[in-house]
């Protein structure tokens, strides 16, 4: 999903999706909808544009209709109180120079120096940074993570082993999906086997 500059939210279904080049990229329709997004004029909240997170899966498996991002937590931890969530401690740990901060407090990041494992490329911009979940939430969620505790859940989404720092682009095309369906453009021999190490943790 695509959120431009006004606020409206394009799925791929919209005819200004392709045309849309400044945006906020979501994985679901419904996740841009809750940071205050519309809907195109032209477009209404029907069957013909439901979250690809919400439609049945190729094969036999049929996905969960009722995941949402609270079932791992309400957004990023801040584990040990200083001020500086999962977000923000997966960017300092990924950055190769000390990183900027935004405010005098030193909580969110501004600046840094990542180097995406996705491309290869370098990203200084922290808002051009999505954070990817290695093992995406609502992936885990189908499979078995519904059975966990909520406790567990939480870690899981605030892991430092399953967070990433990559382009928000790139994490926005993979959604949910596994590596069966979706892989980086580089680096995918080390992608897949840090999603099975995290899957055997």
């Amino acid at each position: 999903m695509k959120k431009s500059n006004p606020g409206i939210c394009h799925p791929p279904h919209s005819s200004y999706y392709e045309r849309t080049k400044n945006f906020r990229p979501f994985q679901t329709l419904q996740a841009c909808l809750d940071s205050r997004g519309r809907l195109p004029a032209n477009l209404s909240r029907s069957s013909d544009i439901r979250d690809p997170a919400t439609r049945p899966s190729r094969g036999n498996r049929v996905e969960s209709a009722s995941y949402d991002r609270s079932h791992f937590g309400h957004g990023w931890d801040d584990e040990d109180g200083d001020c500086q969530d999962s977000r923000a401690e997966a960017l300092i740990a990924s950055s190769t120079t000390i990183v900027r901060f935004a405010d005098s407090d030193r909580c969110p990041v501004a600046t840094g120096r990542s180097i995406s494992p996705f491309t290869g490329e370098v990203i200084q911009n922290s808002s051009d940074i999505d954070i990817d979940h290695v093992v995406p939430l609502k992936w885990a969620l189908d499979r078995g993570a519904s059975n966990w505790t909520r406790s567990r859940r939480e870690g899981f989404a605030n892991d430092p082993v399953n967070l990433l720092p990559v382009e928000a682009s790139l994490n926005c095309s993979k959604g949910a999906r596994g590596p069966d369906e979706w892989l980086p453009p580089a680096n995918q021999c080390g992608y897949l086997a840090r999603f099975i190490r995290i899957m055997r943790l």
